[in-house]
């Protein structure tokens, strides 16, 4: 009786620290959402357009990223002397193109990359929602970024796609993300790191500077909600 007694306790102990992980990580979320201006106006961004631009070694790269909610992302790259590129994604195909980089014509990506570039057309947050979309998050404590505090979540979404989010923990905003790509060589992280948080003219709240790994992209615009011709997210 004694075992049993211990048993059924250590069961209700592991569900109840479970509850708490899982309440604590919603709470962050909850901050993290009203940060950016709450629920219903996240539910209200349908489409973004940024322009900006990214240092590689002496030379300006262009960079336009366009993307619909829930239906595509394209990212166009213009090089000086070398051409433009893009990359294009949604809910079914993928393609690159990086004439820059030695390609002559779009390829198609594999589907392990198709499934993490995604989330580049979930653009009110895959933290927002996360249970709706089919995901799992769980709070694994806390780090530093870039010399502050911010809570560290791991998100898992329904493709088995594994990100780490990490949101200040005085802010609440997503100061960094690290998402775990397969590749042909095994599997990657690819790192962001967001600052220089602004609102934009329609009231929504975005990162103007982007690192990753080849450098920072700085984004001289954001434009939300206008018309964009879904065309752009395929490849004839």
């Amino acid at each position: 009786m004694k075992k049993l007694q211990m048993g059924i306790f250590a069961i209700a102990a592991l569900i109840s620290v479970q509850s708490i992980k899982a309440q604590s990580a919603d709470e962050v979320i909850e901050k993290y959402v009203t940060a950016l201006g709450g629920k219903e106006k996240l539910l209200t961004l349908k489409s973004v357009k940024k322009v900006g631009s990214l240092n590689v070694q002496g030379t300006d790269v262009s960079v336009i990223l366009t993307a619909v909610q829930g239906v595509g992302s394209r990212n166009d790259i213009s090089v000086p002397g070398m051409g433009d590129g893009f990359q294009v994604v949604n809910t079914t195909k993928g393609w690159d193109f990086m004439p820059f980089m030695g390609q002559a014509s779009p390829e198609e990506v594999s589907v392990d990359k198709l499934k993490s570039s995604q989330s580049l057309f979930d653009i009110q947050g895959s933290l927002f929602n996360y249970k709706e979309k089919g995901s799992q998050v769980e709070l694994a404590g806390k780090e530093n970024v870039e010399g502050a505090e911010a809570y560290k979540l791991k998100l898992t979404n329904k493709q088995g796609v594994v990100s780490t989010l990490f949101i200040d923990t005085k802010t609440n905003n997503l100061v960094r993300s690290i998402t775990t790509v397969k590749t042909s060589n095994g599997e990657e992280n690819t790192e962001v790191t967001y600052s220089d948080f602004k609102k934009t003219e329609d009231g929504y709240v975005f990162p103007f500077s982007q690192a990753i790994d080849r450098g920072t992209i700085i984004f001289s615009s954001i434009e939300t909600n206008k018309p964009v011709d879904e065309k752009i997210f395929t490849v004839n």
